[in-house]
């Protein structure tokens, strides 16, 4: 079992209220930690924060904030919070995100500022917040943050929420690094990369799961194998999309710049088939 996840460890969950967040958080909870979901809404908080302390026996262990990880004030006021309560911090998982439907590349700056201010804005204040106090105790601990293949792949569709989960990655990357030439760092950080995962944000535009999507539950499931086994990038796998085609559609990315061929290759017209080709060789 990874070294932080012990019964008396304290982990911080953003976006805890639902989907992978709060099935992460049962897991903790149900390892004995001491758990602090935050969230935006109020509601879903609350339901989850009930559910929690049922796992934990108690509410003793179990703590739920209202936050806008968007906003670095209230990022620290969780760190604090969490600290008066409960001391120090083995675990972060900066996992609160969203995805707005966007036009093209320049247009609906308002849904991109949105999008970069809580996806990549969220991992850096909650990084900045609390990393140091981290670094300070000096006990085992780890940084995950949630970014997706998107992030890596960066299909056309949704450039905002490509542009965030892309500045994760690079971000998650530095963080990594730091951590392992940083001098009696005990902390590691890991980007979790899900597949297709049926959680509220997807269900609310398709209301029946469909067959090729994962649950949150198998998602936490291989994320903590995989944090036992001490990976960094995280690549999740889902009922279509296996370890294979994930690897190969990541290689073809790279060799768009490699080749020199045009951006975005797997989707452009002159490349169909032997992008299709290269797929079933």
């Amino acid at each position: 079992m990874t070294a932080w996840i012990k019964a008396g460890n304290t982990a911080v969950v953003t976006g805890g209220a639902s989907g992978i967040g709060l099935e992460a958080s049962r897991r903790y909870a149900a390892a004995g930690m001491n758990v602090v979901i935050a969230d935006r809404n109020k509601e879903t908080l609350e339901t989850a924060f009930n559910e929690l302390a049922e796992i934990a026996g108690s509410s003793d262990r179990i703590a739920s904030h209202t936050c806008d990880v968007s906003d670095l004030a209230q990022v620290e006021a969780l760190r604090d919070v969490t600290m008066d309560r409960f001391g120090a911090i083995h675990c972060l998982m900066n996992n609160a995100g969203i995805g707005m439907p966007v036009g093209a590349p320049w247009e609906d700056m308002e849904a991109l500022k949105t999008t970069m201010s809580i996806n990549l804005g969220g991992v850096i204040n909650g990084c900045h917040a609390f990393i140091p106090a981290m670094l300070e105790h000096g006990e085992p601990g780890a940084v995950i943050n949630t970014g997706s293949k998107q992030g890596i792949t960066r299909p056309p569709g949704n450039y905002a929420y490509n542009l965030s989960k892309a500045g994760i990655l690079a971000y998650t990357e530095s963080v990594a690094h730091a951590f392992v030439t940083t001098e009696g760092c005990r902390l590691t950080a890991h980007l979790l990369v899900p597949g297709f995962v049926y959680t509220p944000m997807i269900s609310a535009h398709i209301p029946k799961k469909p067959p090729f999507a994962w649950t949150a539950e198998q998602t936490v499931d291989f994320m903590l194998e995989r944090l036992n086994n001490d990976d960094f990038y995280v690549i999740c796998p889902d009922n279509e999309a296996t370890r294979e085609v994930d690897e190969k559609r990541i290689r073809w990315n790279a060799d768009d710049i490699i080749n020199n061929r045009p951006a975005l290759s797997r989707w452009h017209p002159e490349y169909e088939e032997q992008f299709t080709a290269y797929m079933d060789n």
